[in-house]
């Protein structure tokens, strides 16, 4: 196989695994937005619109994939296999970080729907995960020079 060839599959798979990440993460966030609006239009409490910014967290990981990639596919130091490796290790931490933040945001949902309170807490939190992905990006950058 072309060693350019492996590069550009890793370069595609920086961006496609944090965005599957993101994809999943974002999907269990939102089910629990939904299922706290639920509780709330059941309960006859005002519905907190606040939780689409829980839902909506584990996005980002798709941007921080698509930076990465940007940085990998203009590198003119690293070989073809080099890329492959950085490509998709750094896409897969970068989607586990999703998930584990909507996962998160899921349980922060859930939480503030019921008792309208926490939300620097719960943000807090979600940043932590999301943190995880800025390290692997910047680090990862690092790499590529």
């Amino acid at each position: 196989m072309d060693a350019g060839l492996v590069g550009q599959i890793g370069i595609g798979a920086c961006l496609g695994l944090a965005a599957v990440g993101s994809a999943a993460g974002a999907g269990v966030a939102g089910m629990s937005a939904i299922g706290a609006w639920k509780k709330c239009f059941v309960q006859n409490k005002p519905v907190p619109f606040i939780l689409v910014a829980f839902a909506g967290a584990p996005l980002t990981q798709t941007i921080y994939g698509f930076i990465l990639m940007q940085t990998l596919n203009t590198s003119t130091t690293l070989t073809g296999f080099q890329l492959l490796g950085i490509g998709l290790f750094a896409g897969v931490a970068m989607g586990a970080s999703a998930l584990a933040q909507g996962n998160c945001s899921a349980a922060a949902s859930d939480a503030y729907g019921e008792t309208g309170q926490g939300f620097g807490n719960y943000m807090l939190v979600i940043g932590l995960c999301e943190t995880v992905a800025l390290f692997v990006m910047v680090f990862s950058m690092l790499i590529a020079g």
